[in-house]
């Protein structure tokens, strides 16, 4: 099954090609500027601001550092009216660079490689961006304090605002059983910043050893993550789960881009698709034994920070040996 961006762009690749030239894409070459700026003092009082407009900070290797980036995206924003001359780099935008990947150094950015969260920011501002600054794919609003998803059956979703171009984003992530790349449209899906070491993984890596071959229920999968994981660990089965559609789209997409081919059910029951060693569904867990006629070796339930999890455990109790709370 081919899987193809909303946007209708090749924004979705192969991780294996990704993982190909990683190791350089954020690295500059010998001619790339580094402008230096002090991210709490005022822009304007430190940079010309008509310069910025004029491929400020640019190279012929078409890499940009990403304080100088920013810098644009802020000077297009005063110019818009939405922020004022005592702007500086902190306040202007969170910064969310595709392919997500932990790095040593700030990052050099070539074209469409970020994606950018503000709460103040509006559809024409978002626009001009897209526009001016080459190395921006998407522009969200939001609040970063509010979670994005949804928590569990009774709450209501809470989405960011894509005002312009796309926010599909890919984050790197390393683990014992080799890399993973895992695609978020990113207002539907909560951020998460990679880490040379991921917390969550390492704790799925400790209860793996504890068993041969086990089979998975990812209970709340999100994108896909751990659930993918358990697949390259070589779990004989894995069932995802998620009552998030748009974290099931993501999981599709992302089960695909790490080599793993999907059949989508093409029925009317919840089962959504399915492929070698995996199935995919899309209910509320506490209805999921309903559907499900096996017991599983472990259980994984990974929700919001601050969610109670006691119904969670009690209905994954009903379809795996050992329930895990990550």
């Amino acid at each position: 099954m081919e899987i193809k961006c909303r946007c209708g762009d090749t924004c979705i690749r192969p991780v294996s090609e990704v993982l190909k030239d990683i190791e350089l894409f954020y690295k500059p070459c010998n001619d790339c500027k580094t402008q230096k700026i002090k991210k709490f003092s005022p822009l304007a009082e430190q940079i010309n601001l008509d310069e910025i407009d004029n491929h400020f900070g640019s190279c012929n290797c078409g890499k940009r550092h990403l304080d100088t980036v920013i810098a644009h995206v802020l000077k297009v924003m005063m110019d818009e009216g939405i922020k004022d001359k005592k702007a500086n780099l902190r306040n202007a935008c969170v910064p969310l660079v595709t392919p997500g990947y932990p790095t040593n150094s700030v990052p050099y950015l070539p074209k469409d490689s970020l994606v950018i969260l503000s709460n103040e920011v509006d559809k024409r501002c978002a626009e001009t961006i897209i526009k001016k600054v080459q190395e921006v794919k998407g522009v969200l609003k939001g609040d970063t304090r509010k979670t994005v998803g949804i928590k569990d059956s009774d709450s209501n979703p809470h989405v960011y605002e894509l005002l312009a171009g796309c926010d599909l984003r890919c984050d790197i992530i390393k683990t014992p059983y080799g890399a993973l790349g895992i695609y978020k449209y990113q207002h539907e899906i909560h951020i998460e910043f990679p880490k040379v070491k991921s917390p969550k993984i390492e704790i799925l890596e400790k209860i793996l050893k504890d068993y041969d071959r086990p089979t998975v229920l990812d209970c709340t999968c999100g994108p896909g993550t751990l659930g993918i994981v358990c697949l390259k660990a070589g779990a004989p089965k894995v069932v995802f789960n998620d009552i998030w559609n748009p974290a099931i789209e993501n999981t599709l997409i992302n089960l695909k881009a790490n080599g793993f081919p999907i059949k989508l059910s093409g029925s009317e029951g919840e089962l959504i698709a399915s492929g070698d060693r995996f199935e995919v569904y899309s209910m509320d867990i506490k209805k999921l034994a309903n559907c499900l006629d096996e017991i599983f070796d472990i259980c994984i339930i990974d929700i919001f920070p601050g969610v109670d999890t006691t119904e969670f455990v009690e209905a994954a109790g009903k379809l795996g040996k050992k329930v895990v709370v990550i």
